[in-house]
């Protein structure tokens, strides 16, 4: 499948958020081995009037990445357990990241079960820590430009509206109302820490947002 370029993600973190479901990951071992998943659950992050966002206080050593340009990974340690990957949007100079928080695997699955010592393909990739694990994404990425030969997105078809669904971002304790979540409806392989169901029709496309 064809390589997104930069010009996919010049585009506003609420959008990328759901322009990315349906898309694939890809990240190549060192050993030349491929692993790939589909994008079916996002969640958008920005540094202007979002709390829970790491950049919403200013850049520090930590967040710098989320300030540079967009696609590239931002990769961190959240709650002493486990490394969560998300893309970098918005402008130069503006922070904003997309969660990458459920894959559909297609490839490599053999080794991502080793990694998450399950058969379950159901469950391989349905939560932000558990398909870093599946993957091998971890601190070694941070940074990593989504435009070389070590890991990229591939363009596959997008999901339809109706199939796209909506709420307020799992496992945060501000700003929680911001209904900045996006997933594939009906797809096994969500998290599973809160309702999944399709949202009533929106009356505008997120392009107004």
């Amino acid at each position: 499948m064809k390589r997104l370029d930069a010009d996919f993600y010049q585009t506003p973190t609420l959008l990328l958020a759901e322009r990315l479901l349906g898309k694939v990951f890809v990240l190549r071992e060192a050993s030349g081995r491929l692993t790939k998943g589909r994008i079916v659950e996002t969640e958008a992050y920005l540094g202007v009037g979002d709390e829970a966002c790491h950049a919403w206080r200013g850049m520090t050593e930590r967040n710098r990445v989320m300030f540079g340009p967009p696609g590239h990974l931002y990769i961190y340690f959240s709650y002493g357990c486990h490394y969560l990957a998300n893309i970098v949007s918005e402008p130069e100079g503006v922070a904003g990241a997309v969660l990458l928080r459920a894959m559909e695997p297609l490839e490599g699955i053999e080794w991502m079960q080793e990694r998450r010592k399950t058969k379950d393909e159901r469950t391989l990739m349905s939560g932000p820590g558990k398909l870093t694990q599946a993957l091998g994404l971890g601190p070694a990425h941070y940074g990593e430009s989504l435009f070389g030969d070590l890991c990229w997105l591939e363009d596959a078809p997008g999901i339809p509206p109706e199939l796209i669904g909506a709420s307020p971002r799992i496992g945060i304790s501000r700003s929680v109302s911001l209904p900045w979540r996006r997933f594939v409806a009906g797809s096994p392989h969500l998290s599973k820490t809160q309702s999944t169901a399709a949202p009533k029709k929106r009356k505008k496309r997120l392009e107004s947002s």
